[in-house]
């Protein structure tokens, strides 16, 4: 079978192929003759089966500021369909179309291909209402401007969903945010965790020499991951909670992973939302027990996971972090937010705990209470790794159902 796989998801990752990493070579293992679309960038390198395109223009900057996110779309639909016209120009006719349709690569390959059937990662559909936007009473309500700019990321996905064969998303809850006419369409599979590599290591350590920090599994440590520190993942309520956490257990030490920049969600009005929800509550921090790490290699997310007493996941209803998954697969104890889809993968007091998310007392307390008796709490650790071993295993549950996802797409 041919699989076109396209396209590189710029916003997640800077490098080929984002969540089709080892997708891509699975199916090259079993025998499909896999070929990828993505975009030119100066960080990636050369792969085997990779076309790279440029964007052929930016932004047209006298285009009506509401029609400029679907313009982008376009911009990049043209550059795909361009590299796929050639690629058909040489000869390649792919049966099955995978692709990542936030960004707009996705919208004219039919055009290219339209023999070829296509399966979208459909990983969010936006609502004014409901969801994310609108959730957090601390930000004021979508401005009109806000709610155009979601109309014209829908537009795009809204295409995707009328064009595509099937679509796969990654939880029942980002499933469920989709319109009703193309639920038919779905499937839930989630890309994977590698749990050969994300895996409980009594021995591993983490090591900052230049602030003179070594901290190992069994310490009493607090971990918090984000890509960027923003509200959407709850970093102003992690920080808000943290005063009495530290105040109660006067030997923690925390580690603070993220960004100060913003994935999801409206830029603060100057700085960083980092340095603005720090600013409130430093006066009350030990900073020789705080520990920010800014964006760290995946190893030493690992390892953070590996060491962490306890760590904490807050999201808005959202899409779900890679993070937390990881984190249960290395047999981290998570609290986390009692917030979609956060609740589509713990359940409270069997692989996890649970807290509203607005709830600082109460996220402080049972923090306070997992650091102060962390063997009363391994059960719920080996129930975390059991959960994703057999609901999100790379290996033995996503490629397998992505492989045949992508056989019932080809047989259509």
């Amino acid at each position: 079978m041919q699989v076109g796989a396209a396209v590189e998801n710029s916003l997640r990752t800077s490098n080929f192929p984002g969540q089709f990493k080892h997708l891509f070579t699975y199916c090259r293992n079993r025998g499909d003759e896999v070929v990828a679309l993505a975009e030119n960038q100066k960080t990636t390198s050369a792969a085997v089966g990779v076309v790279r395109y440029p964007l052929g223009r930016g932004n047209n900057p006298d285009m009506h500021p509401w029609a400029q996110e679907f313009e982008s779309k376009v911009i990049r639909a043209e550059a795909a369909a361009k590299a796929a016209q050639q690629l058909k120009e040489a000869g390649f006719e792919p049966d099955v179309i995978l692709g990542h349709p936030g960004w707009g690569e996705t919208l004219l390959l039919k055009a290219v291909f339209p023999k070829a059937k296509l399966v979208c990662l459909m990983e969010y559909f936006y609502r004014a209402e409901g969801f994310d936007m609108g959730f957090d009473p601390e930000f004021s309500k979508p401005s009109l401007e806000e709610h155009a700019r979601l109309l014209s990321k829908n537009a795009n996905l809204l295409l995707a969903m009328e064009a595509m064969d099937y679509g796969v998303s990654p939880t029942p809850f980002q499933a469920s945010t989709m319109p009703d006419w193309v639920k038919g369409k779905l499937r839930v599979i989630h890309e994977g965790v590698d749990t050969a590599l994300c895996k409980p290591d009594a021995q591993a350590v983490i090591e900052l020499p230049d602030r003179g920090v070594s901290v190992r599994a069994g310490d009493e440590v607090l971990t918090f991951v984000v890509r960027n520190l923003e509200p959407v993942r709850g970093y102003h309520i992690f920080m808000r909670a943290l005063p009495e956490i530290m105040a109660r257990r006067p030997d923690l030490k925390v580690f603070i992973v993220g960004g100060d920049g913003v994935s999801y969600g409206s830029r603060p009005e100057s700085g960083s939302y980092r340095a603005r929800y720090l600013s409130e509550v430093a006066a009350w921090l030990d900073p020789k027990r705080v520990f920010f790490l800014g964006k760290v290699p995946h190893n030493i997310f690992v390892r953070l996971m590996q060491v962490t007493r306890c760590h904490v996941y807050l999201t808005y209803p959202f899409v779900l972090s890679w993070s937390v998954l990881e984190a249960m697969s290395c047999g981290a104890l998570v609290v986390g937010s009692r917030t979609a889809p956060v609740t589509d993968v713990i359940k409270d007091h069997d692989n996890g705990l649970l807290v509203d998310f607005f709830d600082t007392e109460g996220l402080a307390a049972k923090v306070c209470e997992v650091l102060e008796n962390p063997k009363a709490y391994e059960s719920l650790r080996r129930r975390a790794r059991e959960t994703v071993l057999e609901r999100f295993d790379l290996e033995t549950v996503s490629l397998p159902a992505y492989a045949q996802l992508l056989d019932d797409a080809s047989a259509l």
